[in-house]
């Protein structure tokens, strides 16, 4: 779970708060008062960092040229840099941080789901929170200063904006397509768990259900209010500029209702989310009772699977001792377990199991089949569990503990498999003080990303725009893309259709909720919409992958590609536009 790993970004943010007073004793020569001190970076670079000091400037000193330019802190004590590698450094630290507070937002939003069920915490709670880290940095982005600063900041705000759209429907789905693919039947149906085509470009690929399709034509839909503000600069007008801006506003935050409305009376996604975390618990039960019970472990020191080990377990199952598993058997042996903290369905675990294990389809579990299945959730394990030293019963423990968290987090109070939620009081603080510490982290942080961001395109002379679209999608967008690539891998129709889903909802969350916020700062400070190249861009994509995938469901191998020259061809489109031909 996420909170196991607060000590790294505690230890980055008192790094970042002490960097002021750490740096004493190393005064720039040749700056003014003692208020201008360096700090040495990782690789021995030295940043001028802009300490508080008691008195401003004198008006004669001003600021130094160069590189080392001044700079303007942020709340007035974090640390800042006119430097371009300060700059990377505290954008890299802050990204980290940010990420963090996307973590928390998850873990937080989706604990919800245990108290008040995947209808109206999946359909209200996860989009919104999930886009909640793009949104704040977009607002901040042109929420402070003049406004002449916010109009030079707020590109990093729309820069985000794309980015994040862009990475999640070319890097990302392409990268699904390449870890999930399977091989195809002559009706380009993909065969779940069967890879044996390598990298044919049309004999392997994925497959999702109809539902998929369906989010994808909402995504294409969300691009709506990108049109409507664009109205004045494909019909040349010269007003009418504010009202269009007003129009794309109203419409964004109405699709913003619609879609979550959508989410909580069509509950599909968080249905199947749901089905597939009961498995992976049942997964890691029975990886940690064979660790524990049967003679010798799963895995070598150096993580290498026990085969032998592996074989002993499965004839303990096969209590006839005919060479292969029946339903029987297995029911029996999951009974024997004894989920202790969560009361599953045997039965339900029975068939998730033969339906994973059985590949020959002949309703029982032959030994080559057990050992390849186990060896398959071996993997899946070793992915989802960052283990340190050897593979051991600690590293299977972490397993069932985070699969178990999952499981428990989706549980429908109401579902009709009657599974019962276990403290309640509990789970609802946990979530409420995930979400605040999340909340808190990303609109404490969300400013200074900007400002860094901000700072070292000045320091490089790179346009802000390509740092943010380029950079800042990895900071708010990694865990989710992180989760899609591991549901992918386990190359079943089922799981590839809501790792689609998902990145369709996101898209479709940045083209309505984040782009919402964003036509709110450029209304109320009365920025200027001069966005043309990049709204171009969005709409492409958006585009070409949603019509691309509302219509089929099957995606051979190559379709991968198209998705991945949509990332370079974004960028070229901006530069020409922009740089070339003076849309900017």
């Amino acid at each position: 779970m996420p909170t196991r790993h607060a000590a790294p970004p505690l230890l980055l943010l008192l790094l970042l708060l002490a960097a002021a007073p750490l740096a004493h004793g190393r005064a720039v020569s040749g700056g003014g008062g003692g208020g201008r001190l360096s700090l040495l970076l990782p690789g021995g670079a030295a940043a001028a960092l802009r300490l508080p000091s008691e008195a401003a400037p004198a008006a004669g000193e001003g600021e130094e040229g160069g590189a080392g330019g001044g700079c303007e802190m942020t709340y007035g004590f974090l640390p800042c840099t006119g430097t371009a590698l300060g700059n990377l450094f505290l954008v890299l630290a802050y990204g980290f941080l940010m990420f963090k507070a996307a973590t928390h937002l998850s873990a937080g939003s989706e604990l919800l789901l245990q108290i008040l069920g995947p209808g109206v915490v999946g359909g209200l709670f996860l989009p919104i929170l999930g886009a909640l880290p793009d949104a704040l940095l977009i607002l901040v982005s042109g929420l402070s200063g003049t406004k002449e600063v916010a109009q030079s900041q707020v590109l990093i705000g729309m820069g985000l904006l794309a980015g994040s759209t862009v990475m999640l429907l070319t890097l990302l789905w392409g990268s699904c397509v390449v870890v999930g693919k399977c091989d195809l039947l002559e009706n380009s149906t993909a065969t779940d768990g069967q890879d044996t085509k390598g990298f044919s470009l049309f004999g392997s690929g994925v497959s999702t259900d109809v539902q998929t399709s369906y989010a994808a034509r909402i995504m294409a839909i969300s691009v709506f209010p990108f049109i409507i503000v664009q109205i004045p600069k494909i019909f040349k007008l010269h007003s009418g500029h504010r009202l269009t801006v007003l129009l794309g506003l109203i419409v964004a935050a109405l699709l913003v209702l619609a879609y979550c409305l959508y989410q909580v009376f069509q509950p599909w996604i968080q249905r199947r989310r749901l089905e597939y975390a009961r498995l992976k618990h049942i997964m890691s039960g029975l990886l940690r009772h064979a660790q524990m019970h049967v003679f010798g472990r799963l895995l070598d020191e150096d993580g290498t699977p026990n085969v032998p080990v592996i074989e002993k377990l499965f004839h303990k199952i096969d209590l006839d001792n005919d060479g292969k598993l029946e339903r029987g058997e297995l029911q029996a042996f999951i009974i024997g377990i004894k989920f202790e903290d969560v009361d599953l369905d045997s039965s339900l675990a029975v068939d998730q199991i033969m339906a994973d294990f059985d590949r020959s389809q002949n309703h029982t579990i032959e030994k080559g089949e057990f050992v390849e299945g186990i060896l398959r959730w071996l993997e899946e394990a070793k992915h989802s569990v960052a283990a340190s030293g050897a593979y051991s019963k600690k590293f299977l423990q972490d397993f069932h503990t985070r699969t178990r968290d999952e499981h428990n987090l989706l549980l429908d109070k109401d579902d009709e498999d009657g599974e019962a939620i276990e403290n309640p009081t509990r789970t609802c603080f946990k979530a409420i003080s995930l979400l605040l510490l999340g909340t808190a982290m990303a609109a404490a942080f969300a400013d200074p990303l900007v400002d860094a961001v901000h700072n070292f395109s000045n320091a490089t002379s790179i346009p802000s725009f390509f740092i943010s679209f380029i950079a800042m999608p990895l900071a708010t967008n990694s865990s989710e893309a992180v989760s899609a690539i591991i549901f992918a891998s386990r190359k079943k129709q089922r799981t590839l259709s809501l790792t689609f889903s998902e990145v369709y909802g996101a898209v479709t969350m940045n083209n309505t909720l984040c782009l919402a916020v964003f036509l709110a700062l450029v209304y109320v400070r009365d920025l200027t919409w001069d966005f043309s190249s990049e709204v171009l861009v969005i709409f492409l994509v958006c585009t070409i992958m949603g019509l691309f995938t509302s219509f089929r469901t099957n995606f051979p191998l190559w379709t991968c590609f198209v998705a991945y020259l949509l990332y370079p061809l974004s960028l070229i489109i901006v530069y020409v536009l922009d740089f070339k031909f003076g849309w900017s």
